[in-house]
C-alpha cells in the first residue's frame, strides 16, 4: 500500500501519493511569443506540458551536459542622447515606471543587465566634448580639469536609478576619443593619438573609473577606443591600431588598473566582424594579452562567425557584443525582428558573447538627439520629446526573449538548431536551475518541431518568421 503525504505546492496543500503532484508541475513549459505580423508581441501563450506529443522530426534537442559561457546578460546603451531624454522628457512616475520595466524582474519586467556608456561625447550626444576639456585648449598632462560633471545631470541620476532596481547591471564604458589635445588634429573629430599621450590616455580612464567608483556606479569593463579602424568626419572617433593598442595596455593601462582592487574588465577592439585579425594582432602581444579579458563586437560589417575564429584561436578571451543598432535603413519589422534574433540573440551568444548590448536604449520621434553620424537609428524604445509617449520598437521585444529569462549567472547550453529553418540557442540558469530556450522559425512556412530534454519532450508550432521563448523547471 502506498504510504500518503501531503505535498506542498506554491500555498496550496495536497494530499496523495508521493510525487505525482510535483511531477505534474515540472511538467509544464511556459511559452512566450512574437509573430512577424505583430498580432503577438511578447505575448504570454497557453503553457507545453512534456509527454503530450510524440516526437517529431522537425526535432530540438537540448542537453545540459555540454555547457558553455557563463552570461552576464542584455540590455541596450545609455548614451546621452538616452539618458536626456529619460531624465528631461518623462515626468518622474513615467520614468520610474519605465526603468523599472526595462531592468527590473517584477511585474514582467525585462530585466536587462548589461549596457554601455560613453567617455566623453559620441554621436548621440547633445554636443561634443570630453572629460578634460581645458578652457583655453590646451594640453593638461596632469588631468587637472578632468571632471565627470558633464554626467551628473543625466547620465548618473539614470544609471543609479536603474542599479538600485538591478544590482547586478553590469556597465561597459568606451571612449569615442581622447580629449582633443592629446590628438594629432587637436580635435576631438579626427586625427591620432601623440606617442607620447599614450600613458595619459591610459590615466584618463583610470580617473574616469575612479570617478565613477566614487559615485557608487562601478564599471564592469574598459574598452580603449571605440570603432578603432574607422576615423568619422563629423563626430568624435580615432583611429588606434593594433600596435598602439597593444602598447598602451602592456605598458599603461593594465598595469594601473591591475594595482587596483574590484578593478574592470578590458576588452580589446569593440568594432565590427569584418576585421577578427585585429583584435588578433593585439592578442599576440604577451604583454598585452595578460591584462585583456575579451573582445568586444560590432554588427554592422562582416559575419557573426568571426567571433568563433577569435574564440577558437583564445579560449580563455571572453566575447561581448557591445553595440548595434536598429534604423530606417531596414524599416520592414519582420525582416529586422528575423536577422536581430538570428544574429545577435542566437549567433552572437553561440559565438560566446557572455553579454548582448544594442546600441541607443532610447531615442526621440526624429532618431536623435545626435551630433553627426547616424541619422537614421532607432532605440529600444522611442521617447516622443514633446509629449513623452513611449513607443517599444522592435529591438524591445528582440531583447525581451532574452532578458526576460535568462539571469545573470546563467550558462548557455547545447541545443539544436538550423533544423529546417528553426534556429536556436539554450540556457540554464544558476539560481533555480531553470531551462531557457528560444526559437527562430526563419522559414518562410510554419514549422511544427517538438524539443527533447534527457526523455521527455513537447511540440509546438511555430509561425514564419516568428520567435518564442520557452522556460521550464528541472526539477523532478
Amino acid at each position: 500500500m502506498a504510504r500518503n503525504r501531503v505535498l506542498v505546492i506554491g500555498t496550496l496543500l495536497v494530499s496523495g501519493v508521493i510525487g505525482e503532484a510535483a511531477v505534474a508541475a515540472n511538467d509544464v513549459v511556459q511559452t512566450w511569443v512574437t509573430t512577424a505580423d505583430k498580432s503577438r508581441l511578447f505575448a504570454r501563450e497557453p503553457d507545453a506540458r512534456f509527454g503530450q506529443s510524440a516526437a517529431h522530426e522537425n526535432r530540438i534537442e537540448v542537453d545540459l551536459a555540454r555547457r558553455y559561457q557563463e552570461m552576464v546578460g542584455f540590455g541596450a546603451s545609455f548614451t546621452d542622447s538616452s539618458a536626456w531624454l529619460i531624465q528631461t522628457k518623462l515626468k518622474e512616475p513615467q520614468r520610474a515606471q519605465l526603468l523599472q520595466e526595462l531592468f527590473g524582474r517584477e511585474k514582467d519586467g525585462l530585466g536587462f543587465s548589461f549596457t554601455r556608456i560613453t567617455i566623453g561625447a559620441s554621436d548621440f550626444s547633445l554636443k561634443h566634448y570630453s572629460l578634460d576639456d581645458p578652457p583655453d585648449g590646451a594640453p593638461d598632462p596632469d588631468l587637472t580639469h578632468f571632471s565627470i560633471q558633464p554626467h551628473r545631470a543625466e547620465l548618473l541620476p539614470v544609471l543609479r536609478a536603474a542599479r538600485a532596481i538591478n544590482p547586478s547591471l553590469r556597465i561597459v564604458a568606451s571612449p569615442w576619443s581622447p580629449p582633443g589635445w592629446m590628438k594629432t588634429a587637436g580635435s576631438m573629430i579626427g586625427g591620432r593619438l601623440r606617442e607620447e599621450a599614450q600613458p595619459l590616455l591610459a590615466n584618463y580612464l583610470v580617473k574616469f573609473v575612479d570617478a565613477y567608483a566614487a559615485e557608487g556606479v562601478p564599471i564592469y569593463a574598459l574598452t580603449l577606443q571605440n570603432e578603432p579602424n574607422f576615423e568619422p568626419d563629423d563626430y568624435p572617433g580615432m583611429k588606434l591600431d593594433p600596435r598602439e593598442r597593444a602598447r598602451i595596455i602592456g605598458l599603461h593601462l593594465g598595469p594601473a588598473l591591475a594595482q587596483r582592487r574590484n578593478a574592470p574588465l578590458i576588452l580589446d577592439w569593440d568594432h565590427n566582424w569584418d576585421n577578427p585579425s585585429s583584435p588578433l594582432e593585439v592578442l599576440t602581444h604577451t604583454r598585452a594579452a595578460k591584462y585583456i579579458a575579451g573582445v568586444a563586437w560590432h554588427c554592422y560589417y562582416g559575419d557573426v562567425s568571426a567571433q568563433n575564429v577569435v574564440h577558437d584561436a583564445h579560449p580563455d578571451k571572453d566575447a561581448y557584443m557591445t553595440e548595434c543598432s536598429g534604423g530606417e535603413w531596414e524599416p520592414d519589422w519582420e525582416d529586422s525582428l528575423r536577422w536581430m534574433t538570428r544574429t545577435l540573440i542566437i549567433g552572437s551568444t553561440r559565438g560566446w558573447s557572455r553579454g548582448v548590448s544594442l546600441w541607443n536604449l532610447a531615442l526621440d520621434e526624429r532618431h536623435g538627439p545626435y551630433a553627426g553620424g547616424c541619422k537614421t537609428c532607432r532605440g529600444v524604445v522611442t521617447i516622443n520629446s514633446t509629449t513623452g509617449a513611449i513607443t517599444r520598437n522592435v529591438e524591445y521585444y528582440v531583447l525581451a526573449h532574452a532578458s526576460r529569462f535568462v539571469r545573470p549567472g546563467a550558462r548557455r547550453i547545447e541545443s539544436s538548431t538550423g533544423v529546417n529553418g528553426l534556429e536556436s540557442v539554450a540556457f540554464q540558469n544558476a539560481d533555480d536551475g531553470s531551462l531557457v530556450l528560444l526559437v527562430l522559425n526563419d522559414a518562410q512556412e510554419q514549422r511544427r518541431f517538438s524539443v527533447h530534454q534527457g526523455d521527455k519532450s513537447f511540440a509546438h508550432t511555430l509561425l514564419p518568421g516568428s520567435v518564442a521563448t520557452f522556460t521550464w523547471d528541472t526539477k523532478r
